[in-house]
Order: C-alpha cells, then structure tokens, then sequence
C-alpha cells in the first residue's frame, strides 16, 4: 500500500474563491487537471510532504500558507495503479501569485471553484470529492473561527473581510451588521489604528488577525441571504 498527499489551496482571485490545480504530466490521467500532491518519501512525515509537492509542482511558496489536516481518503479503487491511500489537506493564503508547473506537473492553474464543483471542470482520481470536503470544510469554520483572516493580507479593511465572507460562502452581508457581529466577537480584530484612503476618498480603518483562534458568539451562514455566484449558473 502506498501513501500520498492531495493539498486544496484556495484563494480569492478576481473576487472569486479559486483552487489551485495541475496538470499532470504523467500516466494515470495524463493531461487532466487535479490536485497538487504525490507519493511521501520513506523518511518524510506528511504535512512536510505536502509542503514539499506544492512547491515542486507549483512553485508557491512552502512558508506562510495556512495549512491543516483534512481528512484521509481510502477507497479501494480511487487510484488505478493500485491500492494508495491520500493524506488530504487545505491551504489558504491571501492574493497567491500565479503557479507554475514543474515536477510531474505540465502546467498549474487557479480555477474557480464553481467550475469544479458543478461539473464543468473533470478533474483525476477522486478528486472532485476531496475539493468539495475542502471547501466545505473552509465555509464551516469560518463560523466558528476565525479562518477568514487567513484569506487576507497581514493587514486589512472591514470591508476586504467582509468581502471574504460573501466570496467564500455566496451570501450578501449588511456592512452595518457583519461590522457589529465582528467587533462583537472577543479578539477577533486588532485595530492597527491606521487608515486607508479608498476610491472614494474616505479613509478606512485598517484591522490585523486577533489572538483569537475561536469566534464567540459564532458567525452563522444561516444569518444570511443566499446569493447566485457569478458565471456559476445558480
């Protein structure tokens, strides 16, 4: 039996939430996209495996990706070659450059998940179903902690937060009640006490990551309207 590891970096790009994939350059599923990863080494733990492949088959950076365990995918048949196990996980960092391919990756991409989620991107392997545990994963926790900020520079605006909340989850959020809700929650945001002048001219608070990891009270999807994503036909 072997062992892999599958990474699902998303970012925003373009105002959307976007995914990383690769083409691969090798036999199975030569020339179709999927997720970066491959085989762990003898000697190697997994997370430092996946770091590792990342950079190989994209060139992105191993440092300053928010990155944690997802889950492990173990069906009999989800690799061809044989019985191989895949050690999942999810990125996440703010305003990620454009990837390159190397390694047994002809080429990388940022995709909209949208496109992945809905069938009009085919994807390797299981594939499909480790990005939508991933992406599921991200939506959820960005209710309870506070994920959100990890889709942002070092610092930030109230409305690029907000903003990472409407992207990531599809719902329209009031700026007047998204901005009670935040600083309702206990070190959630720490005011830099600088400011931004914006476009229309008005000079925003800039924020940085609290000590918090966990939000109380809770950011509930719930609380907010649906909306159709763009281009997703929903």
């Amino acid at each position: 039996m072997a062992v892999t590891v599958d990474v699902v970096v998303l970012t925003i790009r373009d105002d959307e939430l976007q995914v990383l994939l690769v083409e691969r350059g090798v036999e199975p599923f030569r020339g179709a996209l999927a997720l970066p990863g491959g085989f762990i080494g003898p000697d190697e733990d997994a997370e430092p495996a996946a770091r590792r492949e990342l950079a190989e088959e994209t060139a992105l950076d191993r440092g300053g990706l928010y990155l944690e365990q997802l889950r492990t995918f173990a069906a009999p048949a989800r690799d061809p070659r044989g019985r191989v196990v895949t050690v999942a996980y999810l990125a996440i960092a703010p305003d990620l450059p454009v990837p390159v391919g190397g390694s047994d990756a002809r080429a990388a991409r940022w995709q909209p998940v949208w496109s992945v989620l809905s069938g009009h991107v085919k994807l390797a392997f299981d594939h499909l179903g480790i990005v939508e545990y991933g992406v599921d994963r991200a939506r959820s926790k960005l209710e309870y902690t506070t994920l959100a900020t990890a889709f942002c520079p070092e610092v930030f605006t109230m409305t690029e937060l907000r903003r990472v909340y409407e992207v990531v989850w599809g719902v329209s959020i009031d700026a007047r009640n998204f901005h009670r809700k935040v600083t309702n929650a206990a070190d959630f945001l720490e005011p830099t006490g600088e400011r931004r002048v914006l476009e229309t001219g008005r000079p925003a608070a800039l924020y940085r990551r609290g000590p918090a990891r966990t939000l109380f009270p809770p950011m509930l999807r719930g609380a907010f309207p649906p909306v159709p994503l763009a281009d997703s036909g929903a």
